[in-house]
């Protein structure tokens, strides 16, 4: 049995926020290849090879766990996954729109809210989370996690603001329709959460089996098969219609230690990707009787680091003072909901 310790747990998903926030940076050394050409390369590491890889060298009887596991389980997670392909475009697409720090706040946000309520009232398990001992300081947690992720896309309206008074029509920060996308993938990223709730059986099997801390991983590759799936189909034929499929090959004329070090940066940006979620696994099942917030402090440890990755790539860097300030309020308010959230389940699992 796996001793309760959410100070770890969290620990584990700052990491995982961290692998998260900066998945994407990796697609800026991509030269050559159109974005499609990129993301199936990555969607190929984050969704097939990193998990199948992490489901064999972690969990025992890793094949013989799936193939125990009903049929209903593993076409609800895989669907719900699938479901989730359509957000992961919208979410890449919206980074390219309005940047790193405001793609994550909308999109990420709205996951966290959504991905975390949403399965309790499913398993009809809300009233019961909320009535145990520590959850009332866990919820005052998560409603300041909403107030910071509120104040952070406030400060990224007012940076639109600073870069149009700067840049004029050369602003190429597109509010509207990057808002739109990173909705879009808000929404559907909190069905990814739902797709790993809906394979919960398939980990408790491998807890059975010997699995250890490790029993997230043996459900992972259902839910992330769902997502390559979509995205496959998507941009295969978006690769025909728009005649890109032959950037892998040399018929494209670009050049062979190019093409290689483009497939390097795809393969470590969906390596990140998965990252993320191999750390939340870990952090997951540290939270003891509190699992439930593991979403939701994930999802706001991606909107804190993504911001820090924001500052790093200057994406901030002619913002008025006033803009920065309030930028720094909620990365305040955030940490501090990180540290609240945690307080409560140390308390609740005393």
């Amino acid at each position: 049995m796996i001793v309760p310790n959410p100070i770890l747990g969290t620990g584990f998903h700052a990491i995982g926020g961290v692998a998260a926030s900066s998945c994407y940076t990796p697609e800026k050394k991509v030269k050559q290849w159109s974005w499609g050409t990129f993301w199936l390369v990555q969607a190929l590491f984050a969704w097939i090879i990193v998990p199948l890889l992490a489901g064999v060298f972690t969990v025992p009887g890793f094949f013989d766990i799936l193939r125990a596991t009903s049929s209903k389980v593993i076409w609800g997670a895989f669907l719900f996954g699938a479901i989730y392909g359509f957000g992961g475009m919208s979410f890449g697409l919206a980074i390219k729109k309005i940047g790193f720090s405001l793609t994550y706040t909308i999109a990420i946000g709205l996951s966290a809210v959504i991905g975390t309520l949403v399965p309790l009232f499913i398993n009809g398990t809300f009233e019961s989370y909320f009535s145990q001992h520590g959850s009332g300081i866990i919820a005052f947690g998560m409603i300041l996690s909403i107030v910071g992720v509120t104040i952070s896309g406030w400060a990224g309206f007012k940076k639109e603001e600073d870069l149009k008074q700067l840049q004029g029509n050369n602003n190429q920060f597109k509010m509207f329709s990057g808002m739109l996308l990173a909705i879009v993938g808000g929404v559907l990223s909190a069905v990814f959460n739902i797709s790993l709730e809906f394979g919960q059986p398939i980990a408790d099997l491998a807890a059975e089996r010997g699995a250890g801390i490790f029993e997230q991983n043996a459900k992972m590759i259902v839910s992330t098969a769902g997502c390559f799936a979509t995205n496959l189909v998507w941009f295969l034929i978006a690769g025909i219609k728009h005649k890109t499929l032959k950037e892998f090959t040399a018929k494209s004329g670009i050049p062979t230690i190019q093409r290689l070090k483009n497939f390097g940066w795809s393969a470590l940006a969906g390596t990140l990707w998965f990252g993320q979620f191999f750390f939340y696994g870990l952090g997951h099942v540290r939270m003891g009787k509190f699992q439930f917030i593991s979403w939701v402090l994930h999802m706001s440890m991606l909107i804190f680091f993504s911001y820090i990755v924001g500052v790093l790539l200057k994406e901030w860097k002619q913002v008025s003072k006033g803009t920065s300030i309030l930028l720094i309020c909620g990365l305040v308010i955030l940490v501090a909901s990180f540290v609240i959230m945690t307080w409560g389940s140390v308390i609740g699992n005393g």
